[in-house]
């Protein structure tokens, strides 16, 4: 975890480099503690005292957290959906591009790098040469990395990404950033810290724009680097719920332990009882002789339970409520009852407010993702952007369908294809829609070669015996 920095004023930079520096460290730090908030809703550690009204709820028990999983399951239910599979081209020659996605672990990277996209409103994908692999690909969340948005280029201005940290002396349990990339135009400036001071290191590059690329979910005119999943709204939901079952908890308390009381006893009946509370509450029977000072019988008696029912109710209806700013079905938040659907047809409809989300965060993605190769390909073979040959540009980032359907709807939509153009029926694309995934399209695409092989050497030895005959 960092802490809020700055750098002050960096040797060998320019006074342009050191306005954008200081703007960006401030738009770093003052991000932080709305980053925190988020980070602590997706990890689900939302206390009593952060939800308390102060009317039903004790103050003793503001440390007790309530385990609610729903800021998690609002990012990853959609994150899960957006399935990068890598890049595709018009001429199907990506092995430079290929070998660059591999080296990078680009397809795993981004899984990761969705989720912190969703849970803050961007991710930032910076990009820097590489001797062993060409290019090498980062990601970085808003937790470790900041940038200034250009409306005038429409694109990032310059950037920031903190690349290591070191442990903070000062501060325990915090760390402050030891390696930080400086992005612009022409130039990544590494600085690094000594520990009083930063030194600058300037490394100039033929991009014309910075090496930074964001991944943006939701942007608006005003906000252009993007809007959380979990914005204030959605926090406001769960810290309902939370609220709500910390209720049902102490009630169902008081429930399992009822009021009882006892009328008309003595004094020393009423210390005997008073003396062990407990052990008149578990026994099978309670005696109680009448009082002499004034001749009554004791008097027995039970104050009514409470019901759970209102707060059931009550968190059914925050759970539908979530359900519905989120896209989520009420399934997927834990609410269970007749109504809901059991066909897969009818749960595919109650999904398709999250598949269109997926649709449109796979579309922002993808010119991203694109971007981000044209960029790497210049990066690994030491080119501007504009002398990248057309095949190269002309790449486009797959993404898997976002509603997932079931392997016998695609198998029947694949060989209805199949039927209509017969060449279909020997691509990848048509063994990928009948279920099979692609280390078995290399080991079917393998063995069929094989097989071929062994049938041309049968061929050529039936010629031979022929020849031999004749």
């Amino acid at each position: 975890m960092t802490t809020t920095f700055s750098f002050g004023t960096v040797p060998g930079l320019t006074g342009e480099e050191q306005r954008q520096l200081t703007e960006l460290t401030e738009a770093y730090n003052y991000h932080q503690s709305r980053n925190a908030t988020k980070d602590k809703y997706y990890e689900g550690h939302v206390t009593l005292q952060d939800v308390n009204l102060g009317i039903a709820l004790p103050k003793g028990l503001n440390k007790l957290e309530v385990g609610c999983n729903w800021g998690q399951k609002a990012v990853d239910a959609l994150a899960s959906r957006s399935m990068f599979d890598g890049f595709v081209s018009n001429s199907g020659a990506l092995d430079g591009l290929q070998k660059l996605v591999d080296d990078n672990r680009l397809i795993a990277a981004y899984a990761k790098a969705c989720r912190d996209q969703l849970k803050y409103g961007c991710v930032f994908a910076t990009l820097s040469a590489d001797t062993d692999i060409g290019c090498r690909i980062r990601f970085h969340s808003p937790a470790t990395a900041s940038a200034l948005w250009n409306g005038e280029k429409g694109r990032i201005d310059c950037g920031f990404a903190i690349i290591d940290t070191v442990q903070d002396e000062r501060q325990k349990n915090s760390w402050r950033p030891a390696l930080v990339n400086f992005y612009t135009d022409t130039a990544v400036i590494v600085l690094r810290s000594n520990g009083s001071s930063w030194a600058a290191q300037r490394m100039s590059h033929r991009m014309g724009r910075p090496l930074m690329e964001p991944l943006i979910w939701n942007a608006t005119s005003n906000k252009p680097f993007g809007r959380s999943r979990l914005k204030r709204a959605i926090r406001s939901l769960i810290d309902d719920y939370v609220r709500t079952v910390a209720n049902a908890t102490i009630a169902l308390e008081f429930d399992t332990t009822p009021q009882k009381y006892i009328l008309g006893v003595t004094d020393e009946q009423f210390d005997a009882i008073s003396s062990d509370k407990f052990k008149q509450y578990v026994g099978a029977l309670i005696a109680a002789t009448s009082n002499p000072e004034t001749g009554e019988n004791p008097v027995f008696g039970q104050l009514a339970q409470g019901s759970l029912q209102p707060h059931v109710e009550k968190m059914r209806m925050t759970a539908t409520q979530f359900a519905a700013a989120t896209g989520l079905t009420v399934t997927d938040v834990g609410v269970v009852n007749d109504a809901n659907p059991t066909s897969s047809d009818a749960i595919l409809a109650q999904s398709q407010t999250l598949v269109l989300m997926a649709q449109q965060l796979n579309t922002g993605n993808g010119d991203a993702l694109h971007t981000i190769a044209c960029m790497a390909q210049a990066i690994a073979r030491n080119v501007s952007l504009t002398e990248l040959t057309e095949e190269e540009s002309g790449v486009m980032a797959h993404f898997k369908n976002p509603a997932m359907p079931s392997v016998a709807v695609t198998a029947d939509a694949a060989i209805k294809i199949a039927t209509a153009r017969q060449e279909f029926a020997s691509t990848d694309t048509f063994l990928e829609m009948i279920g099979f995934d692609q280390a078995d399209i290399r080991r079917i695409r393998a063995q069929e070669q094989r097989a071929r092989g062994q049938a041309l050497l049968m061929e050529m030895d039936d010629a031979d015996n022929d020849t031999d005959v004749e």
